[in-house]
């Protein structure tokens, strides 16, 4: 592409800022107009042309308009002018940590001709992007600042930014993309994102962006809860002038960032184009390698109290994996025998650490800070210290609802005739209802199975991750937004969660709530299962309610997640799945009994999956039929396929487990 092209986008860029300008203006003028029509009032009468009573009335009356009106438009633009704008929560990643990583992008916005970024961070997300950061609420509090000749925490991690306005916008990468990439894979990835510092600092591209985003803050502090009942009409009025403001540079605002990425794409035309198309294709990979390693590896850690301390290298065994399974994916293999990105940084297991934690903080709301409930887990750990104590805990939580449901317990082995066993869940589940299957109750036929969605796991940006190819901003594509950093009026709404028993205690958990009635799970076969799965999501909801609350940051603690969040209780950011239904909670309970089975009486083992989480290992071969049989019992209560799939295992079901 032609420089031509470049400086057409960049005026198409500039002209919606100025329309964008132009919207403050227009309020300013507004808010003035009063103090106008005064001056004019008063000067008439100062000359002896306007004199008279009613000019008198008319002089005080618009006065005072104008006082009023002066007053809350400076307390407008005070809170405007003063409001913190979001930032994204990051890790950050000081130049002496990671030297050959900042002479990359150094030496990537000279080739392009544009200013560098101010400094580098990451994010655990597969994104990058540009963030702006000259706002003086960015800055550390005083008293924070890094000392010459003071030790970096966590090893080479930056304690503090430095308390300088940033000239350029800070360049955010995905964490994920350094430890799956190859270097020069990631600049070929980062070189429109890079060309975005041109654009940006053009004054009135700057100062619109700095208009909208002081708008956006204002909104958010109109719209804080807590406030006093005094404050809330102030508030109110404010978010409404607020977003009336926002509503009409809304679209000239969106046609500038779109001008912006346009000029920063054809700008990184000359930099690596062949290069970048292959570089593509990796983008998408590592979306679905970090989403199924989020939702069925992770996730299942940090309901146990761990948080795996080596995510980004998860993400290189879990496409590593993918890569031997699918043969369309043959040729990615290949692509380990070159350098990585991540060698660019000097300690990659201290800033993989830091961002695995702040990941369980986005996607979990799990605390700042390490603690005997909440550690760290190394991958060699997780099928002892995850998978093992997981299937042992809610195999322990579904004896417990089965004895306050009245369940009589089957007879065990000699050692302990009481035991929990296997046989107790079976001959509960498959023993017929008095009403009968639910499916024929509600006069669908016997054979009409509702399957669990998918592979029972919530994918947030599809099967495959991405909002449509490469994500909903654009990803990675040269005509969509790289060049562009996202602006803080992209709100993330939060999931609602469900009412939980604020008055429940861990000491009357044999005595589960009534359960719901059985048709309101229409994949459950019968009333005795409907019934159970009820009492697992009540045992659920009250071990979850009498939890201790998430940590806050403390002073330490931002040290290792990065950028502090401007509001604490809304974590997590970005939940990973909906509330579990009680059909689903109740084939996991089933599953993870039949596991502790098989660890018991068969020397089967736990295991890791790269891409399903938790397995089940038996002669050191992962049971991968497990789980229709198992449905086929939460379902249709049907035992017969267990049974079957137990005696060819060698799994015993009437012999006791060793429970958590």
């Amino acid at each position: 592409m032609t420089g031509m092209g470049v400086e057409v986008a960049v005026q198409a860029a500039r002209s919606r800022a100025l329309a964008v300008l132009r919207v403050r203006s227009r309020a300013l003028a507004l808010a003035l107009l009063p103090a106008a029509l005064a001056v004019i009032l008063l000067a008439g009468g100062s000359a002896g042309h306007l004199v008279g009573h009613g000019w008198d009335v008319a002089r005080w009356a618009v006065g005072a308009v104008a006082v009023v009106v002066l007053l809350l438009a400076a307390g407008i633009g005070l809170v405007v002018a003063r409001a913190r704008p979001a930032m994204s929560p990051t890790v950050p990643i000081a130049e002496e940590s990671a030297p050959d990583l900042y002479r990359l992008v150094h030496d990537l916005a000279d080739r392009l001709g544009v200013p560098a970024p101010s400094a580098i961070e990451l994010t655990p997300d597969c994104d990058s992007w540009l963030e702006d950061r000259t706002h003086p609420a960015h800055g550390p509090p005083p008293g924070e600042e890094h000392l010459p000749g003071e030790p970096d925490a966590l090893r080479g991690l930056s304690p503090a930014r430095p308390r300088r306005r940033a000239a350029t916008p800070v360049l955010v990468i995905g964490s994920p993309f350094l430890w799956w990439m190859r270097v020069g894979e990631l600049r070929a990835v980062l070189a429109p994102v890079v060309a975005g510092t041109g654009p940006s600092a053009h004054p009135d591209i700057a100062a619109a962006r700095r208009f909208v985003r002081g708008l956006d803050a204002a909104v958010a502090v109109a719209s804080a809860p807590g406030r006093r009942p005094l404050i809330r009409p102030v508030c109110a009025g404010l978010g409404w002038v607020v977003r009336l403001l926002l509503r009409g540079c809304r679209e000239h605002a969106a046609q500038m960032e779109r001008g912006v990425a346009a000029a920063a794409a054809e700008r990184a035309q000359a930099v690596d184009y062949g290069l970048r198309i292959v570089a593509q294709e990796q983008v998408g990979l590592a979306y679905a390698g970090w989403d199924r390693l989020l939702t069925r590896v992770a996730l299942p850690a940090w309901r146990m109290g761990r948080w795996p301390s080596r995510l980004d290298a998860g993400v290189v065994a879990a496409l590593t994996e993918l890569s031997r399974r699918d043969r369309l994916a043959e040729g990615f293999a290949s692509r380990l025998g070159e350098r990585p990105a991540c060698d660019l940084l000097e300690e990659p297991g201290a800033i993989d650490e830091a961002a695995s934690l702040l990941a369980a903080r986005l996607f979990h709301g799990g605390p700042a800070e390490r603690s005997p409930d909440w550690c760290p887990v190394d991958w060699q750990e997780y099928p002892d210290e995850v998978v093992d104590r997981k299937w042992r805990a809610d195999a322990a939580r579904l004896h417990r609802v089965l004895d306050a449901l009245g369940v009589r317990r089957s007879p065990g082995s000699a050692a302990d005739p009481h035991g929990p066993t296997l046989a107790r869940v079976l001959e509960h589940l498959s023993a017929p209802s008095p009403s009968g299957k639910l499916s024929e109750r509600r006069g669908l036929p016997a054979d009409d199975v509702r399957p669990a969605h998918g592979d029972g796991a919530y994918h947030p940006y599809g099967e495959y991750g991405g909002h449509g190819e490469y994500g909903e901003y654009g990803g990675h594509d040269d005509k969509q937004g790289h060049g562009d950093y996202r602006e803080p009026t992209e709100r993330v709404d939060h999931a609602h969660r469900a009412d939980r028993d604020r008055h429940a205690t861990p000491e009357n958990h044999a005595a589960p709530e009534a359960p719901a009635p059985p048709d309101e799970d229409p994949g459950l076969g019968s009333e005795r299962g409907a019934a159970l799965a009820a009492g697992i999501s009540a045992e659920l909801a009250r071990e979850e309610a009498s939890a201790p609350p998430a940590c806050t940051v403390s002073a330490g603690a931002e040290q290792l997640v990065g950028t502090p969040l401007r509001n604490e209780d809304s974590l997590p950011l970005f939940p990973l799945e909906p509330p579990r239904t009680g059909r689903e909670l109740l084939a996991d309970h089933v599953t993870a009994m039949v596991c502790c089975a098989a660890m018991d009486t068969a020397d089967a083992s736990p295991g890791l999956d790269w891409l399903d989480g938790p397995a089940l290992l038996i002669n050191g071969e992962r049971a991968a039929d497990l789980n229709p049989k198992v449905l086929a019992l939460v379902e249709d209560g049907d035992p017969v396929p267990l049974r079957t799939w137990l005696v060819d295992s060698g799994i015993r079901p009437e012999k006791p487990v060793r429970l958590v």
